[in-house]
């Protein structure tokens, strides 16, 4: 465990350059805003497993439900949260609607954060 001392600077120093690039650099407020709430969406893990199943293939809500072992009204809902934040997409066939994920940055979001959890 890391001690508090260990924390911070045992001297205050503030280093201009690097302060001058990270101002120029860092997004706007509303950008940060979206961002987190981006990553909100990626801490449920119900929502974690749809995309898992959407990983393999494009699903119905009720492949969705029979796989997850859930109510496809507990599918629906967070799949309107997931669609709503342009993870997932869906598309109309006969009486059925099919879901998959929006684009390859999903795929690629997952897959970072799977390679991190499992780092040493």
């Amino acid at each position: 465990m890391e001690k508090r001392d260990d924390l911070c600077c045992e001297t205050t120093e503030v280093h201009g350059e690097l302060l001058k690039i990270v101002n120029e650099t860092m997004p706007d407020e509303t950008e940060l805003y979206d961002l987190a709430e981006l990553f909100k969406v990626f801490g449920d893990s119900t929502r974690i497993r749809i995309l898992f199943v959407l990983f393999e293939a494009e699903v119905c809500v009720c492949d969705l439900a029979a796989a997850l072992r859930m109510t496809q009204s507990a599918i629906s809902h967070q799949l309107r949260i997931l669609k709503q934040n342009k993870l997932v997409k869906s598309r109309r066939e006969g009486k059925s609607v099919f879901y998959s994920l929006a684009d390859d940055h999903v795929r690629t979001i997952i897959a970072q954060g799977r390679e991190h959890i499992e780092e040493e």
